[in-house]
């Protein structure tokens, strides 16, 4: 297996492999199926935005001709308020009244604890107006720790300065500890933390909901 990657822009046909990624590191770094039955309600409510309605600030990792790691992002939450809301949930939901998805109890609790969430506060906050941008970035498992997250992060960066946007943030946890330490290298800051319980029937630590952000 070759060390050697680039980062090129993403193409529509890496929407499976970034899809298989993302599927395969959505539990904290390993695969969803710990916590969801089926992967795909996870990547049509979650990833298909991006792929989808803003893929020109989308970039993949490619070594041996496959996509080993992505960033994703957009620049205008509003646009991706309203997408979400007229697009993407309703076309989730339709595909849940088809029967399209497998629902089992791990994602009715998975579903239940993040309603929760919402309402006893967990979420953190961010300032919109200082960090308008957002991004989420994942590396295949088998290729972390030799700098690819880090290099899309810095180009996608480099991207926002391009384009104007004054700043950036990100939602995470403190059980990503790579990946933190990753944002914390290159001058990401700690905006605010909060305790989640949504964990707790499934992960043995205690776990905080973190926002990082950077102004540009």
């Amino acid at each position: 297996m070759s060390t050697r990657w680039h980062i090129r822009p993403y193409y529509p046909n890496d929407r499976d492999a970034l899809f298989r990624i993302a599927g395969d590191t959505a539990f904290f770094g390993n695969p969803i199926e710990a916590y969801m039955e089926d992967r795909r309600l996870f990547l049509d409510a979650f990833y298909a935005y991006y792929t989808d309605y803003e893929s020109e600030h989308a970039w993949v990792a490619v070594a041996d001709g496959k996509v080993i790691g992505f960033l994703v992002g957009n620049l205008d939450p509003k646009k991706y308020r309203r997408t979400m809301a007229h697009k993407i949930i309703p076309a989730v939901i339709k595909r849940l009244g088809q029967g399209e998805y497998k629902i089992g109890p791990k994602t009715r609790r998975y579903l239940r604890e993040v309603a929760l969430a919402f309402i006893r506060g967990e979420i953190p906050k961010v300032d919109e107006m200082l960090y308008p941008s957002h991004l989420h970035l994942n590396v295949d498992a088998q290729r972390r720790g030799l700098g690819i997250g880090k290099e899309l992060l810095m180009g996608y960066l480099n991207h926002l300065r391009c384009l104007g946007v004054p700043g950036v943030h990100l939602q995470t946890t403190n059980l990503n500890r790579a990946a933190c330490h990753v944002y914390e290298s290159l001058g990401f800051s700690l905006l605010e933390a909060r305790k989640t319980r949504v964990w707790e029937w499934i992960v043995n630590e205690k776990v905080e909901n973190r926002c990082y952000g950077m102004r540009l």
